[in-house]
């Protein structure tokens, strides 16, 4: 698996596994933590959650997947904006780290900007820092402008990445956010990489083009992604079968005509669109 440095020259994997919407059914339980032990078996040691997922169900979920393994995994969690005061984010990060079932997370973001102060979150952040509670923090569902208003904020290098949506059909980073955030040494981690409920990959380019490579459109989507040096992305997989199949992908070279075909089907952005979140 092809790793990615961080600005402080630690290295995680370009693809990992995300995690929203799991643990919310009892049912599915057993198979959402074997797919994802079954990642880590593969080398998606980066594993994505969030407070807000399941209101702490998935952050238990993956306290499962991980127990007696903790340390092979780079652990990502974040706390809701209106959590994110100077009072607030330790005692949510206290509260993930319980469902967790660790001491420490690897890396703590800003789920998204709220009304509360930069300042006072990334005050926050670093005190959670050399508490000993995180190792690193970064915000989501930042645009250009909120991330420079944040470097003018943190201390130097502070800020690890920034994790936004970013699929085919969501691809106004591109034109400024992208390699903005390249120039800075920061990688963006694309959320829902394989967009949602599955209309994306039914899209006639992306089925030829698996066929071509005896891949899936899925494994054509994260290799489209994955062409991006400074970009990590974390798809959801709930199945085992799913998670190996998204691995592969990793492997998977598209030719330039491979390229220009998605970019007939999804043109890239040829100037400034607001971010796309969801």
């Amino acid at each position: 698996m092809r790793r990615i440095g961080l600005i402080d020259g630690n290295d995680v994997p370009v693809l990992g596994q995300g995690t929203w919407m799991m643990g919310e059914r009892r049912g599915e339980r057993q198979a959402e933590t074997n797919a994802l032990i079954a990642g880590i078996d593969l080398g998606l040691t980066l594993i994505d959650t969030a407070e807000m997922y399941g209101d702490g169900a998935a952050e238990e979920l993956v306290g499962e997947a991980i127990k007696g393994r903790r340390e092979e995994v780079f652990l990502v969690s974040k706390v809701l904006p209106n959590h994110a005061s100077r009072t607030g984010t330790p005692a949510a990060c206290e509260a993930s780290l319980r469902r967790l079932g660790t001491d420490v997370i690897d890396l703590y973001l800003l789920h998204w900007r709220g009304s509360i102060p930069l300042a006072e979150t990334v005050a926050a952040f670093e005190a959670l820092k050399q508490a000993g509670k995180i190792r690193h923090w970064g915000v989501s569902n930042f645009d250009v402008a909120d991330m420079e208003e944040l470097l003018e904020i943190a201390p130097s290098g502070a800020c690890t990445v920034n994790q936004v949506l970013y699929n085919p059909e969501y691809r106004g980073i591109e034109f400024d956010l992208l390699p903005w955030q390249a120039a800075q040494g920061i990688p963006v981690m694309a959320y829902s990489p394989l967009g949602q409920g599955g209309e994306l990959l039914q899209a006639k380019p992306l089925v030829a083009i698996a066929a071509r490579h005896d891949a899936t459109p899925a494994q054509v989507v994260l290799a489209w992604a994955l062409r991006h040096p400074a970009l990590i992305a974390i798809p959801k997989a709930s199945r085992k079968a799913h998670v190996e199949a998204n691995a592969r992908a990793a492997a998977l070279q598209l030719t330039p005509e491979d390229l220009a075909a998605i970019d007939a089907a999804f043109p890239p952005p040829r100037r400034k669109r607001p971010l796309a979140m969801i």
